[in-house]
């Protein structure tokens, strides 16, 4: 399928055929695919969690309040964000670019350059990620405020803010893996309906870690898909300015 054709197959389908299981490597290839979405600043602050168990796809169907794009899945992938990883993340940044300076670069630039990514990464990204009860961001919240006064400065820099943007980007991934099934033409339905403790408990997350989407995973039925998709008239979201 060409891209047009992938998002016209994606729907939410909600009833999955228990007679065709899905190929574990093709959804684990759509899942490397969705590592090229962008996040912000590079961070990839998520994780994915290829479920095929069916001890845990039970589990998880009950999680995911009985809803039956979920009881009848075939398998499950479980986006998380893991803001936790933010030093480490910002480390693996910094050793590809400096690299990247090297065999990219004119030589009289590596120094600007590495001295450039040694700022962003080695100072900016920990400090904008560090978490302490609220307290940094609002430190880094009155810093804004006072910085844009004289300029053009993000101000969405508190720990909430931060969350949110971890989890818009945890977001893109998911949304890329959603088309890259559809262009294999397996299909998905992204399920907001869970308790994110039990799916905690189930998967053993890591203490820092949250439950952004749960996807289900399998082949339509007839009835998979409820009906028409309903867009509001494009003239409602579109403004040019």
């Amino acid at each position: 399928m060409n891209l047009q054709e992938a998002l016209q197959f994606r729907r939410a389908v909600r009833h999955f055929d228990a007679e065709r299981p899905l190929d574990d490597n093709a959804v684990k290839a759509c899942i490397e695919l969705a590592q090229l979405a962008p996040t912000s600043s590079n961070m990839q602050l998520w994780e994915a969690y290829q479920v095929t168990d069916k001890a845990t796809l039970s589990a998880l169907a009950t999680a995911c309040l009985g809803q039956v794009a979920a009881t009848t899945a075939q398998q499950f992938v479980v986006f998380v964000t893991r803001p936790a990883l933010h030093r480490q993340r910002a480390k693996e940044n910094l050793d590809f670019l400096r690299e990247n300076v090297r065999q990219t670069s004119p030589q009289d630039r590596w120094q600007h350059r590495t001295e450039r990514y040694e700022k962003y990464y080695g100072k900016l990204m920990p400090f904008l990620y560090s978490r302490c009860f609220g307290l940094l961001g609002m430190l880094r919240k009155t810093l804004a405020m006072g910085i844009g006064l004289f300029r053009p400065i993000v101000r969405q820099v508190s720990e909430a803010d931060v969350r949110v943007s971890i989890h818009q980007s945890c977001a893109f991934a998911a949304q890329t893996f959603m088309l890259a099934m559809a262009e294999q033409g397996m299909d998905t339905c992204p399920l907001g309906g869970f308790d994110s403790q039990r799916v905690r408990h189930i998967l053993h997350l890591p203490a820092d870690a949250e439950v952004a989407l749960v996807i289900s995973c399998g082949y339509r039925t007839e009835r998979g898909v409820w009906g028409d998709r309903f867009r509001v008239p494009f003239e409602a979201i579109y403004h040019k300015v």
